[in-house]
């Protein structure tokens, strides 16, 4: 089967040194592909082109670029799953919410042992909201509007896929409040979230049932697979901590972005060095074919 090694880079020096490196690697020429001009291209790669998958990474890894390795069959997805924080936008709005109250040192050590995988998501999520009781509604509306900014390329991505027929699902171990707001923001069909329970106006310090996790985002793309009868070798996923584990190592395209270690060894490809248009490049769009969504 035909495969298809995709580069992105963030200048054009660094796909040119990405572009050389293979060459030296390679034991024939492939065909290459342009997809923006200096930016990402297509090297199309018989199986007996490559010197193997683990030697290919020990070339591109260590240079400033994402790559993707893939058959070329499927290869545009017809459903995306992202998680939110940290991944759709640039913050965590849990440890966010908690600076307003004076507790973000606290908090975020427990956010990173959690994305890192060394504390149950569940366990690590309950805590934390517990230590926000008796903050304002207000507080949220506050943080929204102060903290939450798309990470740079999310809409292009999330409009370019639906304009081509793909069905888009934000998955989050967040929050609802701030979901349903991004969901409208970058363009997706739909969100799957937490909620914060709410009494007169206050967080109670405690979670709605059921709790969002690495289980139920799993649960989510074979239940969204099913719904659109495909398989999920033609899903992508998309996240950057240890709760999006399972629906990365599930989908066809599972992409850890600015993730933490545990995540990126399970994924497809990782998007460290450029914004989450790569993951449009991964999938064979050009440029010319990215929607702006203004």
């Amino acid at each position: 089967m035909a495969h298809v090694l995709t580069l992105v880079a963030p200048s054009r020096e660094a796909l040119r040194a990405a572009g050389a490196a293979l060459r030296d690697a390679l034991a024939s020429a492939p065909e290459i592909r342009s997809l923006e001009a200096g930016r990402a291209e297509d090297w199309l790669l018989a199986d007996d082109f490559l010197p193997g998958l683990a030697d290919l990474k020990l070339v591109l890894d260590p240079l400033p670029v994402d790559y993707a390795f893939q058959p070329v069959a499927n290869r545009q997805k017809l459903l995306l799953l992202a998680d939110m924080d940290s991944t759709i936008i640039s913050c965590e709005c849990l440890d966010e919410l908690a600076d307003y109250a004076g507790k973000k040192a606290q908090i975020a050590a427990i956010t990173e042992r959690a994305m890192r995988g060394e504390l149950a998501f569940e366990e690590a999520l309950r805590s934390r909201v517990r230590l926000l009781a008796g903050l304002s509604e207000a507080t949220l509306a506050a943080c929204y509007d102060e903290r939450v900014r798309l990470n740079p390329g999310a809409r292009i991505l999330v409009i370019t896929m639906a304009h081509f027929g793909a069905r888009c699902v934000l998955v989050s171990g967040g929050f609802s409040y701030f979901t349903r707001r991004v969901q409208v923001q970058a363009g997706f069909d739909a969100e799957v979230s937490n909620t914060l329970l709410l009494a007169d106006g206050r967080l109670t310090g405690a979670v709605g049932q059921p709790i969002i996790g690495k289980e139920a985002k799993a649960a989510r793309l074979t239940a969204e697979c099913a719904q659109l009868g495909i398989a999920p070798c033609q899903a992508m996923a998309i996240g950057d901590g240890a709760n999006d584990a399972a629906m990365i190592s599930m989908a066809g395209l599972g992409i850890a972005y600015r993730a933490k270690p545990v995540l990126s060894a399970l994924a497809t490809a990782r998007i460290q060095h450029t914004d989450l248009t790569a993951a449009l490049y991964f999938q064979g769009y050009k440029r010319a074919e990215h929607v702006d969504g203004d």
